[in-house]
């Protein structure tokens, strides 16, 4: 079969077998973007959603994720992470895009990349969760990984 090492020699999928590879900081950076409505806008900056404190909420849920996605993304190791961290950012003017930023932090045998991505994701869903009754028409654009560091591939960089 193939030399990819995420299939058997039977061709099937696997979980990949990382007891060889050295033990090295790995950090990744995922963004994802929301669309909102002027008016889902207000209500998240002025704190005025009935459902409570959006971003804090979604901080939340975004830690929980990366935390987790070792659960829910099937050939994922689970790490124990030494640091999660999440940020948002307006940018407002035709359009209301909020920039949602996850940056996780392990010491370990494989990268991060997959709990930054599930982090910035699980954000994303958890506004338009909590805001789908003021409008139903948010989108939630690219979702991707900005830069990874550590590990035998070394590092990357979004342009």
């Amino acid at each position: 079969m193939s030399e990819f090492s995420h299939f058997n020699q039977e061709g099937r999928a696997r979980m990949v077998d990382v007891s060889d590879k050295d033990v090295t900081v790995r950090t990744a950076v995922a963004k994802s973007i929301l669309e909102v409505s002027p008016g889902i806008y207000r209500g998240i900056t002025e704190g005025t959603v009935k459902k409570g404190d959006v971003l804090a909420v979604a901080q939340v849920a975004a830690i929980m994720a990366a935390k987790n996605t070792h659960q829910i993304i099937p050939m994922c190791h689970p790490l124990p992470l030494s640091g999660i961290d999440v940020s948002f950012e307006w940018e407002t003017g035709e359009m209301h895009l909020l920039h949602i930023s996850a940056t996780v932090k392990t010491k370990g045998q494989t990268g991060v990349e997959m709990e930054a991505l599930t982090a910035a994701s699980a954000a994303a869903l958890t506004i338009y969760d909590m805001c789908k009754a003021l409008d139903k028409g948010m989108v939630i654009r690219e979702t991707q990984l900005m830069e990874k560091t550590g590990g035998k591939s070394g590092d990357y960089r979004r342009d």
